[in-house]
């Protein structure tokens, strides 16, 4: 377990032309910042009136640089999160004080990006730094909009809308979302790409304080994993990273929302209340219960709001007179959030696969230590394999031997050995208790209730109970015997009846017997039989866990292609049959195999349960047989009335074995039918991945066929003509080609910004391939709509 520490916090003033110097001061250490607030006349003489505050931070960042917010708060906590420590970095304030522009930045100019970028920067440079570890890196981006949960990266082509809606989930590991798409990145760009995508689905709105004011709730999650190369491979550290970017607090008098805004405004002040109500919650000591499931936003924080990670917050404010009451309100929140205690501590976790397979060269190893040693003090060769049939019969003749007294003494050679004599004493044992009881059943059918001798001897076997009740069927559905009585006068088999029937309801109460319902018994068809493939000893196990590594399944490396490596295309589009067959030998051969091994999982679940449900139904038939028969033996034993004035057992030998038949018959049913149960379960599962999987690859297909086949003569005709125009006739390549402004001002970025960063050029590359996207995107709205006029 980690140490605990506090929550840093830190609070960044907006630049402004208005700033108050006479009301808001700082400390000569920059920690420190006091608010004086003017009484106010028209209230009159108020005694009590507060008109002095002082807050103690760790540090005031005023007109401070985007650098120098990042090296001040996040930059520490993204150099923990890669030895293992999560963390968390959250901006909290007033709307339009300056949060999506402290955590975000502008991503238009690469000096100006914020604490966001940065990260996703640093993070992949400390990886090019430490090639003595493999480390993965996934992201997320969760939004938080009136109370539902949203996934920003929904709307690339291989993710899609999820059909359930998101869910918080909590295990023992922490807090993570049901639903939410998780994303591997290998390089800088990728993630910046990501990033891009995300920001072009957040939900804005305009209103009197902030032209641009963010209306949910969002966190930018990145996921560390880390193998080290040189130490045990079978240990490893994961981490990550929240970046919360939380919706501005607002009054409604000033900000002048209405209608749609009105209502993101109640949400956002109301979740925000919650939020101040658990911060205040941990950081009173005798506080039990924290309330984090009062809204998402603190259920999803669980685990960041005072738990295992390293924890900044930013708390932006205005610098005016006039918005001194919101920035007391966000100076408060920061002192309470720097009251909360943290307990990072490294994640560490264990490989259950590498430890299996370092366990068996570990014993392969003592194996061969094991062999020399015996050769060196000369002991027989001595194999430590597992027994095969051979060696575990020889055990068993030589434990028989032994035990009819023909042999002395049973050879140790090792422990494997013992452990299987042992085991073999078991079998041979349980054997001879069976053919005893085996010869008792047969002796002891037909019983004289005036033979006590012969009734002990039934019972000490465990035939018969106290009350003289053996094993017998009484109700059709269970097994129970019964005595006839001594008596012979009218209704004693009534009487005969009813302890069959208490005899067997007994038997259930005490668990000796577990009924078989009729529903159970009902014939299956396989004609109606739904099949799913399931992760039966391991052969398709790797194949039904592949799209749980990201929420969704993770996208060929081929998914992102670069359009010089791509061979020339024809003019004229082929049929679109014959296309989709080169797809899948091309780009789509990643996912066209993923499908097949699905779809051949699937098939092999359905042949196994066609063949199970034919075994049930063979087992069914042979059970209604046997109960003929059982009733027949039951009719012809009701006739017989000379057995009644002897006072002895009514069951027969030949009804005995029908019995017991029929009992083995039921409990291979029950076996089948769970068997069968299962599978279905299996077929289910293993459908729904080929669904998915037959889904992104006939998306994925009709965007390569968009953007590899240009007919810009048949635009032009089918625009002259009023036809119809799909999406792809005019494929991406073309539109962007169409954007001379758009390669002008990359070609200016270029010569301007990269000799003095050279580092810019993922963030450019993946800025520019943004907005190319979101350019053929609006460019085929417009298409379409030119059409409809």
């Amino acid at each position: 377990m980690g140490s605990k520490k506090k929550v840093h916090a830190f609070v960044r003033i907006k630049p402004t032309d208005d700033f108050a110097h006479e009301m808001i001061k700082y400390g000569d250490d920059n920690k420190t910042i006091d608010i004086h607030l003017n009484k106010d006349t028209r209230r009159g003489v108020v005694n009590n009136q507060q008109t002095d505050w002082s807050f103690r931070l760790d540090g005031v960042l005023h007109d401070a640089s985007q650098d120098l917010v990042y090296e001040t708060v996040a930059k520490d906590v993204v150099s923990q999160a890669l030895d293992g420590y999560n963390g968390t970095i959250m901006c909290y304030g007033q709307t339009g004080a300056g949060k999506t522009y402290t955590m975000t930045g502008a991503t238009e100019n690469y000096k100006q990006r914020g604490i966001l970028p940065r990260a996703l920067q640093q993070v992949f440079r400390m990886i090019e730094e430490r090639p003595t570890h493999a480390i993965t890196v996934r992201v997320s981006y969760l939004e938080i909009y009136n109370e539902s949960l949203f996934d920003l990266l929904s709307t690339l082509p291989y993710v899609g809308p999820s059909a359930t809606p998101m869910t918080i989930v909590e295990n023992p590991q922490g807090i993570f979302i049901k639903g939410l798409s998780v994303h591997l990145t290998s390089q800088e760009e990728d993630a910046f790409s990501l990033l891009f995508e995300g920001e072009t689905n957040r939900i804005i709105a305009a209103h009197t304080l902030n032209k641009n004011s963010s209306r949910s709730h969002c966190i930018f999650t990145i996921y560390v994993e880390a193998h080290s190369r040189t130490l045990s491979d079978e240990k490893y550290i994961t981490s990550k990273i929240n970046l919360v970017d939380l919706a501005g607090s607002e009054r409604v008098g000033k900000s002048g929302s209405e209608g749609r805004v009105l209502k993101e405004a109640t949400y956002i002040n109301k979740s925000l209340s919650f939020l101040e109500q658990a911060i205040i919650a941990l950081g009173d000591q005798k506080r039990d219960h924290i309330p984090f499931r009062q809204c998402k936003l603190t259920h999803a924080l669980k685990d960041s709001l005072g738990g295992n990670c390293n924890m900044v917050l930013v708390t932006n404010i205005y610098g005016e007179a006039a918005q001194l009451e919101e920035t007391l309100s966000s100076l408060r929140f920061a002192s309470r959030m720097k009251l909360v205690t943290t307990e990072p501590a490294v994640n560490e976790k264990y490989d259950a696969e590498r430890m299996v397979k370092n366990l068996e060269k570990e014993l392969a190893l003592l194996k061969r230590e094991l062999a020399v040693h015996n050769s060196l003090t000369n002991r027989p060769m001595v194999t430590y394999d597992p027994m095969d049939e051979v060696q575990i019969a020889e055990i068993n003749s030589q434990v028989r031997r032994y035990l009819e007294g023909t042999l002395e003494e049973i050879d140790i050679i090792n422990l494997r050995q013992i452990q299987e004599v042992f085991n073999q004493f078991r079998v041979v044992l349980s054997q001879q208790e069976q053919e005893v009881e085996s010869a008792l059943r047969r002796k002891y059918t037909l019983i004289d209730k005036n033979d006590f001798a012969t009734i002990a001897a039934v019972q000490k076997a465990g035939l018969m109970d106290a009350d003289g009740h053996l094993v017998g069927e009484a109700d059709g559905q269970s097994f129970a015997f019964g005595i006839i009585p001594f008596s012979t006068k009218t209704g004693k088999k009534a009487k005969a009846k009813k302890t069959f029937k208490e005899l067997s309801s007994s038997l259930r109460k005490e668990g000796a017997i577990s009924p078989l319902s009729a529903k159970d018994l009902d014939v299956v068809s396989t004609s109606k039989t739904q099949l799913v493939p399931s992760a039966k000893e391991g052969d398709g196990k790797d194949m039904l866990s592949r799209d749980r590594e990201t929420s969704s399944i993770e996208p060929p490396a081929s998914s992102s292609p670069k359009e010089e490596s791509r061979p020339p295309r024809p003019s004229t589009p082929p049929p679109r049959p014959l296309a989709f067959e080169d797809f899948k030998n091309e780009r789509g051969s990643e996912i066209n195999r993923i499908f097949k091994e699905n779809k051949s999982i699937l098939n092999e679940r359905k042949k196994r349960a066609s063949e199970t449900t034919q075994r049930i139904n063979a087992i069914k038939r042979e059970i209604d047989v046997t109960k003929e028969s059982l009733n027949f033996q039951k009719s012809l034993r009701e006739k017989q009335g000379e057995y009644e004035n002897k006072g002895v057992m009514i069951i027969d030998e030949e009804e005995f074995l029908l019995i017991l038949k029929l009992k083995d018959l039921k409990k291979q049913y029950r076996s089948e039918y769970q068997d069968l149960r299962d599978l279905r379960a299996e077929i289910q599962y293993c459908q729904r991945l080929v669904d998915q999987c037959r889904q992104r690859l006939l998306m994925e297909f009709d965007i390569w066929y968009n953007e590899s086949f240009v007919i810009p003569e048949d635009v032009q005709m089918a625009l002259r003509l009023g036809s119809s125009i799909r999406p792809g006739m005019v494929p991406v390549q073309r539109i962007v080609s169409l954007g001379e402004d758009d390669q002008d001002k990359f070609s200016q970025l270029q010569q301007t910004v990269l000799p003095e960063a050279p580092d810019s050029i993922p963030f450019i590359n993946a800025k520019v391939k943004t907005e190319q996207k979101q350019k053929y995107l609006k460019t085929m709205m417009g298409l379409q709509q030119a059409h409809r006029k």
